[in-house]
C-alpha cells in the first residue's frame, strides 16, 4: 500500500510527504533520519494520510497537497479528523 501524508512538526510545521511503509517513515522521522525539512522540528505527529494502491497515486496527491496554502492544509486535516 502507498500513503500520502501530512505530519505536524513539534514548531507547527506541516510536512507532506508520501510512502509505501507508513510506520518506517514515522519512525525515521522521529529519529531525526526523515526528511531535511523535519530534522530540526521533532517530534512529529501523523496529522493526515490517505491509501493508494500504486505509487503514482500517492506521489499525484502529495504534489497535489503541497501546493495547498496552510489553511487548506489544515481544513484537510480537520475534516479527516484522524
Amino acid at each position: 500500500m502507498n500513503y500520502t501524508y501530512i505530519l505536524r512538526c513539534a514548531d507547527g510545521t506541516l510536512y507532506t510527504g508520501w510512502t509505501n511503509d507508513l510506520d518506517a517513515r514515522l519512525k525515521a522521522h522521529n529519529s531525526g533520519k526523515g526528511a531535511k525539512y523535519t530534522k530540526n522540528r521533532l517530534p512529529v505527529e501523523l496529522v493526515y494520510f490517505e491509501k493508494f494502491s500504486t505509487k503514482e497515486e500517492a506521489m499525484s496527491r502529495e504534489w497535489h497537497i503541497k501546493r495547498l496554502k496552510r489553511a487548506e492544509k489544515l481544513r484537510l486535516i480537520e475534516e479527516s479528523a484522524l
